[in-house]
């Protein structure tokens, strides 16, 4: 019998997204899950969801950076985010395609991570990027040159496509088993998921779901319904 398998959905831009995957491999580990790495551009989940990122909020992004700062000190590594932020993520995602660095795809994927918020790395910098991919021995200048390919760049929409078919709305995204878990403090949800230990109650969840809206906001609307 084929093991488990468990999808991984990350964009760069995501602080949370490079917190779950630094512990995500010992989860899939002690469960004997295959892990499935998905690059995806959070801007179009967002742009399909009508939500705004958290760098877009002035506030919002300021908590995030207080959030991430402690949570990187009480588990024992650097946070240090990129130069800049929010940045061009799509070079960097297309290098993680499979496809382009095929079985060092989870190396480069820890290294791009680790460089851009761990050591302030430009990861919208080509430049950037071909040192990442030069200190793991791999050739920089093919990998570049690849992921200026139409078929590489239609890739990555493809798996941005296909995680919105999924119910995909941000990063980091965890399926298993179709069930779907968002954000970086559910790896304790999926363990006790993978463990048979859910608490979770589908059909007290899908009765709360049904409950009448009592209003709505005119700017949702506006934006769910791309009429803005």
């Amino acid at each position: 019998m084929s093991p488990r398998s468990l999808n991984f959905y990350f964009d760069y831009i995501s602080p949370y997204a490079y917190f779950s995957w630094r512990k995500i491999h010992t989860l899939c580990e002690r469960y004997d899950i295959v892990l499935n790495a998905h690059p995806v551009v959070f801007g179009k989940l967002l742009d399909h969801w009508g939500q705004l990122g958290p760098a877009e909020v002035p506030p919002k992004k300021t908590a995030l950076y207080k959030y991430c700062d402690r949570y990187a000190k009480l588990h024992g590594f650097e946070f240090n985010p990129p130069a800049c932020h929010p940045y061009n993520p799509l070079p960097a995602l297309r290098l993680s395609l499979q496809k382009v660095s095929g079985a060092e795809q989870h190396a480069v994927i820890s290294a791009i991570f680790e460089a851009g918020w761990s050591k302030g790395a430009d990861l919208s910098c080509r430049d950037t990027l071909a040192g990442i991919l030069d200190n793991l021995g791999l050739d920089s200048v093919a990998m570049l040159a690849a992921i200026e390919r139409a078929d590489i760049k239609a890739l990555l929409q493809e798996e941005t496509s296909q995680a919105i078919s999924c119910d995909v709305f941000g990063v980091p995204a965890f399926i298993i088993d179709d069930e779907l878990f968002w954000g970086n403090d559910q790896l304790e949800h999926i363990e006790l998921y993978l463990q048979g230990n859910d608490p979770l109650d589908p059909e007290r969840v899908e009765a709360m779901l049904a409950r009448h809206r009592g209003i709505d906001r005119k700017t949702f609307l506006k934006r769910g319904t791309g009429t803005d």
